[in-house]
C-alpha cells in the first residue's frame, strides 16, 4: 500500500497544483523555456521512494530527503542523478520547503505516530498556491496542519497553500490495491492455513513481525508506545 500511496501522490499533487483545483497554475514538467515543478519528498522508504519515480517520470525537479544516508545513496545509485538526495536537517529542509511547488510527506514509522517536519511557519513562508500531500496521514501525518480528509472532499487551505491529507489514498484505485495486496498477502494466508498461526509466525520471522495483539497483550512496541501501553515481546507472545 506504500507503493500504491507513493506512486499516488505526485499525480494527485500534479492535479492540485493546477489552478483549477486552486493550485499555483504548474504543469510539472513545465515546456522548453519554462522551469518545472520543484518537488520535495521527505523520506526516501518505500512511499518516497515510489513518489521520486512519479514525479521524476513527469518531469519534476525532485528532491528527497531522509535522515539515513546509506538509503540516499542506494536511491542515488537507482535514479542515476535524476533525483537529488539530501540528508534531513532541520535548516535544509525548511529552506528545501519554503522553496517547493509541492510538498510529499511520506515519513511513516510502522505503528508509531509520524513526526511532526513541516510546521505551520514553513508552510506560511511558501509560495500562494503550493501543494503538501501528506501521505502519512494514517499515522496523524508529518505535517502540523494535517488532519484527514476524503476523496470526495481531499483538499483544504492552509494561509495560502492547499493540502491533500485523504486517509487510505490507495482505495482511489482499488482494483490496483486489491491485486497488489494480495500479491503481498496471500503467502502468508497460506501458511496460516497449513500450520495455524502460532508455528506459522514461529517459523517465519517476517510474518511473526505482523503480530499486534494477542490474548489482550500488545507484541507491537510501535503500537504500544502510540497508545501508552507495555509491550510483550513477540516470542514471550508465542511461547
Amino acid at each position: 500500500m506504500s507503493e500504491v500511496a507513493g506512486r499516488l501522490a505526485p499525480m494527485v499533487g500534479a492535479h492540485t497544483l493546477m489552478r483549477s483545483s486552486g493550485g499555483r497554475g504548474l504543469l510539472m514538467s513545465g515546456v522548453p523555456g519554462t522551469r518545472p515543478s520543484r518537488v520535495t519528498i521527505i523520506g526516501g522508504g518505500v512511499a518516497g521512494a515510489n513518489s521520486a519515480v512519479i514525479a521524476a517520470g513527469l518531469g519534476a525537479d525532485v528532491t528527497v530527503f531522509d535522515t539515513n544516508v546509506q538509503r540516499l545513496r542506494q536511491l542515488d545509485d537507482h535514479f542515476q542523478g535524476r533525483v537529488k538526495t539530501a540528508a534531513s536537517n532541520p535548516l535544509d529542509l525548511d529552506h528545501a520547503v519554503v522553496d517547493s511547488d509541492l510538498v510529499i510527506g511520506s515519513v511513516l514509522i510502522p505503528g508509531s505516530k509520524a513526526p511532526k517536519l513541516v510546521t505551520n511557519d514553513m508552510v506560511a513562508r511558501m509560495r500562494s498556491g503550493s501543494v503538501l500531500v501528506d501521505i502519512a496521514v494514517d499515522q496523524g501525518g508529518c505535517f502540523a496542519d494535517t488532519h484527514p480528509t476524503t476523496h470526495d472532499d481531499p483538499t483544504f487551505g492552509v494561509h495560502e497553500t492547499v493540502f491533500y491529507c485523504v486517509a487510505n489514498m490507495p482505495g482511489a484505485v482499488p482494483n490496483t490495491s486489491t491485486s497488489a495486496l494480495t500479491n503481498a498477502t496471500l503467502p502468508y494466508i497460506r501458511q496460516i492455513a497449513r500450520h495455524g498461526w502460532r508455528d506459522a509466525m514461529r517459523a517465519d520471522a517476517a510474518l511473526a513481525a505482523g503480530l499486534n495483539t494477542v490474548h489482550g497483550r500488545v507484541a507491537n512496541a510501535g503500537v504500544a508506545a502510540a497508545h501508552d501501553l507495555a509491550a510483550v515481546p513477540a516470542a514471550d507472545a508465542l511461547a
